[in-house]
């Protein structure tokens, strides 16, 4: 029987990689207030605005309580309920036909982290869908790109415990807002800086709440990190300020970095990225003299058409100084390696019968919807909203509004995409769930246990693949195991000696269990050769330059800005972003621009401007100073859709690919910025 009153640890299922300890507060059965768990080793009771005010999410008014079919046009949003029978039969009875005639490939299914939770969001969805034999979805929005890159030069997701990081004296945020997005990393930083006067240093396109907050802000024009980051190197090589004996024995093709990078002199490099001489030299000394020095490596630069070899270039630098023997220096890009599950047991792509089933981009759904031949004829979408997070956004919708395709929407709220949908399932928030969920950040695996009952008649994803299992016909065992069972599995991981011994009992009892971590040297990495990659054959044999290299990003139009959609504080991607008490907090969309081109366009503060490009047009507010470099313009946050409004960022946004992991290029678009003479 569950509790009705009482508080109760749980854990935050968003996308975030701080995936914090919560403290969940019931009464009659209902969660009343939402606070951190202070006994969370790495959280340790602080949480952000997003989670504190989880509570009005989950009881929002809104939120979809049955199924329901389309009765009006597509985009209009007007449903009928149905039943739970009716919505599964609907939707095997359309899939079965569909696969009679045009093939299991004309299904696509379209998902990312909505909720963190594997099971949820990478467990029964995938046994089912390969089952199925649908189009693969190749789930590659955020971080791919910058995975692929950093695993060339460490041989995988491994970084340093940031728990270590209070011992750091130069912390380094490099391309990451992490007040908004890592607000723990932030934590430990100000601790180091208050016990050792460690300095902090922020390197990005916008001036956000963590440049304010930073020692030494240092902007840059979008996607030449790479270069800046050679410059760098090209210093320490110079100067002597690299650790020859690390670099002796941990790495390989020093030695040809040391005369690859002699090209990229100060003066070069302030000429690409915008930065002083001065600074650059200030930079590199202040890295190559200060000891214990930690860079977290962000989601910012990756977003560029460049994005893999910013990732892979700058990951390098702590091995120059051998800051990775050191408790408090290094580097993090992300820690998932360490918590590793079996995916295997927990995926079964086994199931999928057709080994050469194609693979689709996410980040190109407006062409699949569009041009793909053979063409998408139904698209399942769940724990995603890709009519507002997915980049060229008018296209996506075009795509969408096909009557030919045959949409089913799974989500908490009759979302953007949901009202192009023919049937629309509620879904069941994380906190009615179980689920087990693993950081990508901290060392910790967390369990969540159901804490109140599902909300009216919504369903987890994996109840609602366990029907359509059964509506399909599918009868193997998979289809039947419970989320204590699937659990179980996905431990059952003898490839990573991290989580060795830990069994869902153990997990259950404890709420969470920090992996059995040990630093990374003296060691062997997962690279061929044992060691960190400088110079990398695998990357020569794969057609990339084997040494970093500073490679500019695509000419995107004749446009005079670049432009930075980048996120803000109080939503997460598209969620929150349709709950009022977020959008209280966040308050209305701005387009930050430099003074100078406000000046020269006649453009002043507070007024609304004309953003737009060959892709599409946005009406923001502008806020002039200089929180961007002259010739960049940002935005901060996925906005939901108003009427009369044109807030959609994602209209502007490129669908190229990436240099590396099929990633996202976001960050590298550019568009025109006009002065409105009439208000909006």
């Amino acid at each position: 029987m569950m509790e009705q009153n009482g508080v109760i640890k749980s854990v935050c299922p968003l996308d975030c990689p701080d995936q914090c300890g919560l403290l969940l507060h019931k009464a009659e059965g209902r969660v009343v207030k939402v606070e951190g768990d202070p006994e969370h080793p790495v959280t340790k009771g602080n949480i952000c605005n997003k989670v504190r005010n989880m509570t009005s999410r989950i009881y929002d008014d809104n939120r979809l309580k049955y199924p329901m079919k389309r009765v009006g046009a597509k985009g209009e949003g007007r449903f009928e309920r149905i039943s739970w029978d009716e919505a599964i039969e609907t939707i095997t009875s359309r899939w079965k036909k569909l696969i009679e005639t045009e093939g299991p490939e004309s299904i696509l299914p379209y998902s990312f982290y909505g909720n963190m939770g594997l099971l949820n969001a990478e467990g029964m969805d995938r046994r089912f869908f390969h089952r199925l034999g649908a189009s693969q979805l190749d789930r590659s929005i955020c971080s791919s790109a910058g995975s692929a890159g950093y695993r060339y030069t460490m041989g995988g997701s491994f970084g340093v415990d940031p728990e270590d990081t209070i011992h750091s004296k130069l912390i380094i945020f490099w391309g990451i807002n992490a007040a908004s997005t890592n607000m723990h990393q932030v934590a430990l930083a100000q601790k180091a800086r208050k016990q050792n006067g460690a300095k902090i240093v922020v390197i990005d396109v916008h001036k956000n709440q963590t440049g304010r907050l930073a020692d030494w802000f240092i902007p840059i024009l979008p996607g030449t990190d790479s270069a800046l980051a050679l410059g760098i190197m090209h210093i320490l090589f110079a100067e002597n300020l690299v650790d020859s004996s690390f670099l002796q024995e941990y790495t390989v093709g020093y030695e040809e970095l040391r005369e690859h990078v002699i090209q990229y002199d100060p003066t070069t490099v302030s000429g690409i990225t915008g930065v002083p001489v001065e600074d650059i030299y200030k930079l590199a000394r202040m890295y190559g003299n200060t000891t214990p020095a930690f860079i977290r490596i962000g989601n910012g630069p990756q977003h560029h058409d460049n994005g893999g070899m910013f990732v892979r270039t700058v990951s390098c630098l702590p091995a120059l100084t051998g800051q990775w023997l050191i408790k408090g220096g290094g580097a993090i890009k992300g820690n998932s390696g360490y918590l590793a599950v079996n995916a295997v047991k927990l995926q079964r792509p086994r199931l999928l019968k057709n080994k050469k089933t194609r693979v689709i981009n996410m980040n190109q759904l407006g062409d699949a919807l569009l041009d793909i031949d053979p063409p998408v004829k139904s698209l399942y979408v769940y724990s995603s909203n890709p009519a507002v997070v997915a980049p060229e956004g008018v296209k996506v919708r075009k795509g969408l509004e096909r009557e030919d395709l045959f949409i089913v929407v799974h989500d908490l709220f009759l979302t953007e995409t949901a009202k192009y949908a023919d049937i629309v399932l509620p879904a069941t928030s994380s906190f009615e769930n179980t689920d087990v969920y693993t950081s990508y950040w901290h060392h910790y695996i967390q369990v969540q246990q159901p804490v109140i009952e599902a909300y009216e008649e919504s369903k987890s994803n994996v109840d609602v693949f366990r029907l359509l299992a059964k509506g399909m016909g599918f009868e193997e065992s998979a289809f039947e195991e419970t989320e204590e069972e699937m659990i179980a599995e996905a431990l059952d991981f003898r490839a990573n000696p991290y989580l060795d011994g830990l069994d869902y009992e153990t997990l259950a009892a404890k709420q969470y269990v920090k992996a059995k971590v040990k630093p990374l040297f003296p060691g062997k990495l997962r690279t061929p050769s044992g060691k960190i990659e400088l110079y990398s054959k695998r990357m020569k044999a794969n057609g990339y330059p084997p040494l970093p290299t500073y490679i500019p990003i695509v000419v995107d139009g004749d446009h005079p800005y670049h432009f930075i959609p980048a996120p803000n504080h109080n939503f997460l991607n598209s969620t929150f972003s349709n709950n009022q008490k977020h959008i209280s907090l966040e308050k209305e969309p701005r387009l930050h621009m430099n003074r100078k081109d406000a000046e020269t366009s006649g453009i002043v503060d507070g007024e609304h401007v004309r953003v737009w490009n060959q892709r599409g047009e946005c009406i923001l507010k502008v806020t002039v100073g200089e929180n961007v470099l002259p010739g960049v313009v940002a935005t901060q946050g996925l906005w939901a859709d108003l009427e009369g409004t044109k807030q959609l960022v994602n209209t502007l946004t490129p669908d190229r690919i990436a240099d590396m992991g099929g990633g996202a290029t976001f960050f590298s678009g550019r568009v025109s910025v006009e002065k409105i003479y009439s208000d909006v």
